[in-house]
């Protein structure tokens, strides 16, 4: 035996963890081209029950020609967060149906400023017919809505989430988007004191 000491460190202070969700948090939705209304209304009712964000769907932006990468036929998400960060206030979330990539990956389904107040998603590759499966609307919506509660929960300051089925886990591939379930596990709850 050695003659090192542990001392044993709790895992969560004594004082109360306090929720950094407000009562009044607000979210715009921001369509980056067109985007089907149903799908607008479906996201903002979801963020509603997840993080008790009121949305309002804002009026519906030209994605600027100067994020498109001709050569790879995308935009990127990163110079898209830049556009919606320099164009509105409060917390954002800008939906496409581009695709779209960072720098080193070849396609993202999102990306948010963590703890920042801007996200973007692409509904791009969520749709199956994307991958040569059949039309399926359902399959579709709930794939959206899962990117979209996870973008939103980088804004709020959630990192990847280890637990498959939480909706904070990491999808690099459209089968681990639909691995995941549109919950948060009870850890990333805990995170932002919900």
């Amino acid at each position: 035996m050695s003659g090192v000491q542990i001392t044993p460190v709790p895992l969560f202070f004594n004082s109360k963890i306090e929720s950094i969700i407000d009562r009044n948090m607000k979210i715009k939705i921001i369509p980056l081209g067109e985007v089907d209304k149903e799908i607008l209304k479906r996201i903002i009712e979801e963020l509603k029950v997840t993080y008790r964000m009121i949305g309002e769907v804002s009026h519906t932006e030209k994605l600027p020609q100067s994020t498109f990468n001709q050569f790879r036929n995308q935009y990127r998400s990163d110079e898209l967060l830049n556009f919606l960060e320099k164009h509105y206030e409060g917390r954002v979330l800008g939906i496409t149906k581009e695709d779209m990539y960072t720098e080193g990956l070849n396609f993202i389904f999102g990306q948010a400023k963590m703890r920042g107040n801007v996200a973007v998603i692409s509904i791009c590759r969520l749709n199956p017919t994307f991958w040569h499966q059949p039309e399926d609307e359902e399959l579709y919506e709930k794939r959206i809505v899962k990117e979209a509660i996870h973008e939103v929960g980088h804004m709020l300051g959630m990192g990847h989430c280890n637990k498959r089925p939480c909706v904070m886990s990491f999808s690099n591939t459209i089968g681990e988007v639909d691995q995941k379930t549109k919950y948060l596990c009870d850890m990333c709850k805990l995170q932002i004191g919900l």
